[in-house]
């Protein structure tokens, strides 16, 4: 709980739970880095969930439920002045959150034993107290595009991350960075026009690998050689898979910043821009008030 306390001051309090989770995993080293990739199989449903998604959400839960974040919107959190005004340790917060948490947590379990819910529904309802904001649904389909993803060859791969950049308003040279071989180690390459009449070079480099083989920074620094021969003002790096912390530092360094994407980012790119996918909407409802209150 304590590093969610802190991300969320450093991110200047409040922030989508999407983008705290990813910038608790980039920064607790205590967290390996491809947790957000790395799906599992339910063995009763067959759908493919997160598993991280589960002690997330309830950690953030128990810091709701103690006054130490609130929920302005669906998917948004927000540090209190009880959040903010502490500095203790993680061992400090947890006594703190628990005292509190636990007790509501009793609560609830015993509601839920009078009213005689059935055991699925149970789950149902300890889903939603979590707050699941990427839900089972999204889970499953961000497993199935990546599954996908690994499944194509690395010319295809390549030629699906140009197609991406491409819809991120940079013009692809059909000529550099299209073939497997001889282009000096990039995976395209191409131009962006900003304010009208600067026009930069982008690099692009693509890596379907699989989640257990991150991406380490000597990686980085080849690329960034890569762009020096073709002399790239912009880098992009794309892969299935994770990058090192490590290499995160070394993306950062110089003059020059190279954009990362990893597996997580990759798939919500794929979604924002639609990218050889077609959404399907499911309609579902939530019962309100009036079919849960006694006659």
């Amino acid at each position: 709980m304590l590093p969610i306390i802190n991300e969320l001051k450093q991110l200047g309090g409040q922030s989508t739970s999407k983008e705290l989770k990813r910038n608790v995993v980039a920064d607790d080293k205590l967290i390996q880095e491809n947790v957000l990739t790395s799906f599992k199989k339910s063995l009763s449903t067959g759908r493919k969930y997160l598993p991280f998604n589960f002690p997330f959400n309830f950690a953030i839960t128990n810091l709701v439920m103690a006054g130490m974040l609130e929920r302005p919107k669906k998917g948004t959190l927000k540090l209190t002045k009880k959040a903010r005004d502490f500095h203790g340790t993680g061992k400090e917060l947890s006594d703190q959150v628990y005292e509190i948490s636990l007790p509501e947590w009793y609560t609830r379990s015993e509601k839920n034993k009078k009213e005689k819910i059935a055991l699925h529904q149970i789950k149902e309802v300890n889903k939603s107290e979590l707050d699941i904001d990427d839900g089972l649904e999204e889970d499953n389909w961000r497993s199935t595009i990546l599954d996908a993803l690994m499944q194509l060859s690395s010319a295809k791969f390549e030629l699906f991350c140009r197609a991406l950049v491409k819809k991120m308003n940079v013009d692809i040279d059909e000529t550099i960075g299209t073939k497997l071989t001889g282009d000096g180690g990039l995976g395209g390459y191409g131009y962006i026009t900003t304010d009208d009449f600067r026009t930069s070079r982008v690099a692009i480099q693509a890596k379907r690998w699989s989640l257990n083989n991150s991406v380490s920074s000597p990686e980085i620094d080849k690329f960034r050689g890569a762009m020096d021969k073709f002399r790239a003002e912009f880098g992009i790096f794309i892969t299935t898979s994770t990058f090192t912390r490590d290499a995160v530092a070394a993306s950062r360094a110089g003059t020059r910043v190279i954009t990362l994407i990893d597996g997580d980012k990759l798939l919500d790119l794929i979604a924002k821009f639609e990218l050889y996918v077609t959404p399907k909407v499911i309609t579902t409802y939530e019962l309100d008030d009036f079919f849960k209150e006694k006659n």
